[in-house]
């Protein structure tokens, strides 16, 4: 006989999804602990070029997710970095990152998470952002707040450009980086400080929990951004994409309403 979902989790409330977003991000979270810790981990391949890699972990990251929500969440649509939109349903969208900060993860830098996310038409019903190195679990609700392993946060309340430390990334492209780089000199003058750290997940989960003041970056993915910014608008910051502008791909900006118009003029 085959493993069946029980009863309680095919409920599709927001609390419910949450659960389930917070096992699957563990389950995978676990596994690439155990990997980080033996260390040896190799790039397997790369994606949009050859500074983007691919490892064994994401995919076995993804697999875990995956083989999870096919028992929990039978039927729904699941859309993950390394494999695609492999099941496509008329139910939920379960948007997965198993492996954010890849090369973080590779060059044994303690800075990558697990990002899980599920939506409906309108938008995120659940989301998580798992550090498995800190034992941290971000998560969110539509409606209720963002929490970290179960106490309410409250993102930044900056008021003034000026003193905001501000989180970004970067692209993988020279000519992307260049023009980043442009704008990058831009903030940098007029705010407390930058911090790019490779995992836009988790810095939305630190600004989520008020450990920075405000976010940008472009070139991000669904899967980057699904899981934090949810965390973000239920933390009370202002989140919107940012468009395309020339040669710069869309992205997202997050920060306090008082501040991020400022911030967006700069980065725009």
């Amino acid at each position: 006989m085959g493993h069946r979902a029980p009863a309680g989790l095919l409920s599709a409330s927001p609390t419910a999804l949450r659960v389930i977003a917070a096992e699957a991000a563990r389950v995978a979270g676990e596994l690439l602990r155990e990997r980080f810790v033996a260390g040896g981990e190799q790039a397997v391949g790369s994606k949009s070029s050859s500074t983007d890699p691919v490892s064994e972990a994401d995919i076995a990251a993804e697999r875990a997710i995956r083989e999870l929500l096919a028992v929990r969440r039978p039927g729904d649509a699941i859309l993950g970095e390394e494999g695609g939109e492999t099941q496509v349903g008329e139910g939920l969208r379960w948007i997965v990152d198993p492996l954010d900060g890849t090369v973080n993860f590779l060059f044994g830098i303690p800075q990558w998470c697990v990002s899980v996310a599920v939506h409906d038409d309108d938008g995120g019903l659940a989301g998580v952002v798992f550090d498995p190195l800190r034992d941290e679990l971000f998560a969110a609700e539509r409606g209720g707040p963002a929490t970290l392993n179960g106490s309410p946060l409250a993102g930044s309340d900056c008021v003034e450009l000026s003193s905001a430390l501000v989180a970004t990334g970067f692209g993988y492209e020279s000519a992307v980086r260049e023009a980043q780089a442009a704008v990058v000199a831009r903030v940098l003058p007029l705010v407390r400080d930058i911090r790019r750290m490779g995992s836009a997940a988790l810095d939305l989960a630190w600004l989520a929990a008020g450990r920075y003041d405000a976010y940008y970056e472009r070139g991000v993915k669904t899967w980057d951004v699904a899981a934090g910014s949810l965390l973000c608008e239920c933390a009370g910051m202002a989140v919107r994409p940012l468009d395309p502008n020339g040669a710069a791909a869309d992205g997202l900006i997050a920060a306090p309403a008082a501040v991020i118009d400022d911030l967006l003029a700069l980065v725009s």
